[in-house]
């Protein structure tokens, strides 16, 4: 590690540490799933609050909560035992251009998956091991099973991001950071666990681009999944076990505006 390296190490390792604690979730969509003991719960909540997660924060929340409400706040009794009168009470929910065509088609995907399978962790990775060195072919294979209908409606594509689009896949990566990573410091959930930390790919976000670029720690081209392929390798170095942690250090001193 060179001495530059060690310097910008320095700096996240004390961000980290500042931000990566209860407090964090109170501000932060991943306040969503918290709300939830049951795994599939946890699992439905968080995938609406990263797909939800563009805007102001306060905003999101308040849409994901939204949502639950008109769920009853039982996410996965509604996904498997919803009436047509209860999928009508969605039709008109709208967060920016998520409208009740999206949701709707979510709702059915979601309740074709959990009738097959337990967790939608399997919907990512299908195999017993996930043996690849990143999150891409996960990403890829969930955007297969989530598209693959014969009703899928084409608007619904926008919001399920692949890398094979060329996309960070910010939101898929964040959740798949939810679900996958350790629970150390009491935000991340761990409840699956065929992707390792090691394998998680950084969220690709304004704050976190910012950030990267203003302390030198990476800079970057026109390929969006390349640029957060290497930003995740860059962070390898300081933690190849865990290098996602340093998310949570990236995206708070940006939102903080602490590099502007």
């Amino acid at each position: 590690m060179t001495k530059k390296e060690k310097t910008i190490k320095s700096l996240l390792d004390k961000a980290y540490e500042n931000y990566a604690h209860q407090g964090f979730i109170e501000f932060d969509p991943i306040q969503i799933p918290h709300r939830f003991s049951l795994k599939q719960d946890i699992e439905i909540a968080g995938f609406f609050a990263a797909i939800f997660a563009w805007g102001q924060r306060k905003t999101i929340i308040a849409k994901c909560a939204e949502l639950l409400l008109r769920m009853d706040n039982a996410p996965y009794d509604f996904v498997i035992h919803h009436s047509k009168k209860e999928l009508k009470g969605l039709e008109s929910f709208v967060h920016r251009t998520f409208n009740g065509t999206d949701l709707l088609y979510t709702i059915d995907f979601l309740n074709r998956h959990y009738n097959k399978f337990e967790s939608l962790e399997d919907a990512f990775v299908p195999q017993k091991n996930y043996n690849s060195l990143d999150t891409g072919l996960a990403l890829i294979h969930f955007h297969q099973q989530f598209t693959t209908s014969e009703y899928f409606p084409k608007r619904t594509a926008k919001h399920i991001a692949s890398p094979a689009k060329n996309s960070s896949c910010k939101k898929l990566n964040m959740y798949l950071r939810w679900m996958c990573r350790t629970e150390s410091e009491g935000i991340d959930f761990n409840i699956w666990h065929k992707i390792k930390p090691s394998q998680l790919v950084c969220p690709l976000d304004v704050h976190v681009m910012r950030v990267s670029e203003k302390i030198e720690l990476c800079d970057f081209g026109t390929n969006a999944w390349d640029n957060a392929l290497k930003l995740s390798t860059q962070l390898k170095k300081f933690d190849a076990q865990d290098p996602i942690k340093y998310d949570l250090a990236l995206f708070s001193l940006g939102a903080d505006g602490l590099y502007k």
